[in-house]
């Protein structure tokens, strides 16, 4: 059996965060021993996370940025190796989703969700992969969605950007494991974070298709510590929830149930 990898003085970069997934995840990173470098647009929730890693005795820098701005990912890898050393992981956290009806979406709309939740994503991994590539080690993550495996309606466009990292990750994982470098896709359900929130205010109301129950929700802490474990003992998807995981597995192989479901779905958002 493999050990578990240390973790401690392995530099890791993730974006998103200032809030939910990321910002979860950069605290149980940063519990774990590694210096995190924290990259999102807010510079005040960034300092906030970044005080109360130090607090606790670790390390992280802030870099202010967008995903989707190219330059803006290659100054973070440059300041995160200034401060650090090698990077040893980066987590690709930052998205959003909006509830939207897909035959009428905008193109223009779409394509702005494709560069944050994906080429935002592929910005940071590419060059981090050719990286850790050219040390033999290192650790790329995207976080997904159980939606990666799934269409909803009104949210097809997040879901295509999530079902495209889900894609690529496979796909570089099997590229580079030759030369020792993991890839790995997060798959969580809900989680109770502000995406649900911004969701809401891109939608222009209440959500009537996400975010409602309680009994789909997580806490992003619950999908940290999975990523942590992942981090220690590397696997090919991180899922959060067995009972998601066996759900979206049995859509896939019953496309006609999972029609009959989102028919029955969207009845009741009619209602």
């Amino acid at each position: 059996m493999t050990p578990p990898i240390e973790l401690k003085s392995k530099p890791i970069i993730i974006t998103g965060a200032s809030s939910g997934i990321g910002r979860a995840s950069a605290i149980a990173c940063a519990r774990a021993g590694m210096p995190v470098a924290l990259f999102a647009r807010s510079q005040d929730k960034l300092e906030a996370v970044k005080d109360e890693i130090q607090r606790a005795g670790g390390a992280a820098i802030v870099v202010v940025g967008a995903v989707e701005d190219v330059d803006a990912n290659l100054e973070l890898i440059a300041r995160s190796e200034e401060a650090f050393g090698d990077v040893y992981g980066v987590l690709a956290n930052a998205g959003y989703g909006v509830e939207v009806e897909c035959a009428s979406m905008g193109i223009d709309e779409i394509r702005a969700m494709f560069e944050v939740n994906f080429y935002g994503s592929l910005n940071l991994v590419q060059p981090m992969i050719a990286k850790f590539r050219e040390r033999g080690t290192g650790h790329a993550m995207m976080v997904s969605s159980v939606l990666s495996k799934i269409g909803l309606p009104y949210y097809g466009a997040y879901c295509a950007s999530k079902a495209a990292q889900d894609h690529f990750c496979r796909g570089m994982r099997h590229e580079v494991a030759k030369d020792g470098v993991f890839v790995s896709s997060v798959h969580p359900v809900g989680t109770k974070t502000e995406f649900f929130h911004e969701a809401a205010k891109r939608s222009g109301g209440a959500l009537k298709l996400a975010g409602s129950s309680d009994r789909f929700m997580q806490t992003p802490e619950k999908v940290a510590g999975a990523i942590v474990k992942c981090l220690r003992k590397p696997k090919g998807e991180v899922w959060t929830s067995w009972a998601a995981r066996t759900g979206v597995g049995v859509s896939v192989m019953m496309p006609e149930m999972t029609d009959f479901v989102l028919k029955r779905m969207m009845k009741n958002r009619e209602e």
